[in-house]
């Protein structure tokens, strides 16, 4: 019940707060399904139950955990340097997403420790797309923990699931991490500059396959899309724009 001494300020920021609060769990839920694949798709790719529930709980960041499954999948454990290195690349972007959040998580420095876990894409875009400072803070802490919570226990089931099938390459779960990946990024390629950038790093993964040893070609054509995004090759004023990827 609204107090009757509340003006008309207050009773719009809790509005605006209860908005955040059913954002931030809207997104979490949709997020977990996710888990349910890298759990599965983690096993798949020889890591124990443990191992992929660790990786989750530690790392937390969706896109640099199906690039690590990914690396493995194909070039097992003597492609891991290259699996970190290609996850910790794509990890720079929620220390980015950082600079960007820092004014709104709070003080102390349990607040910052806790947010440099769950400051992710969906915390990053839900926190910043509210109104006011305070619905915002609440739309960063209820998407992280949202998602923090739900990926989890879904990366759990998955890995379960994925651990009872028994052998995964008789179902095709040996090549579904690349193809994971290739639907996370589809929704992206909306410009022209991320649509060459996909095209040419595919073309200098594909030429570059034969000659490297698994996990590289994913190095070297990531430095296509640094060095072209370095530059702005591409890029048109109109696509210039602040943007947040979602968890991948």
């Amino acid at each position: 019940m609204t107090s009757t001494d509340d003006g008309p300020g207050e009773i719009v920021e809790r509005q605006n707060r209860r908005i955040a609060v059913r954002s931030g769990i809207a997104v979490g839920l949709a997020t977990a399904a996710y888990g349910i694949s890298f759990g599965a798709l983690s096993v798949a790719a020889g890591l124990s139950i443990l191992q992929t529930s660790f990786i989750s709980l530690v790392m937390f960041s969706g896109g640099s955990q199906f690039a690590l499954v990914g690396v493995l999948a194909a070039g097992g454990a003597a492609a891991g340097p290259a699996a970190i290195a290609g996850a910790a690349l794509l990890g720079v972007r929620n220390g980015i997403y950082g600079i960007r959040t820092s004014p709104i998580v709070g003080r102390g420095w349990w607040k910052r420790t806790a947010a440099a876990w769950l400051t992710i894409d969906e915390s990053t875009a839900v926190g910043l797309a509210q109104p006011t400072p305070r619905s915002r803070r609440t739309g960063f802490w209820v998407t992280g923990l949202a998602v923090f919570i739900g990926w989890n226990l879904t990366t759990l089931l998955g890995a379960l699931i994925g651990d009872a099938m028994g052998d995964t390459r008789a179902f095709g779960l040996d090549a579904a991490a690349a193809a994971a990946f290739v639907g996370l990024l589809w929704p992206r390629l909306k410009h022209l500059q991320p649509i060459l950038v996909a095209v040419l790093a595919f073309l200098v993964a594909t030429i570059s396959t034969p000659w490297l040893t698994p996990g590289l070609p994913v190095l070297v054509a990531a430095l296509v899309a640094v060095i072209v995004g370095w530059f702005n090759w591409f890029a048109r004023p109109a696509d210039v724009a602040p943007a947040v990827e979602m968890h991948s």
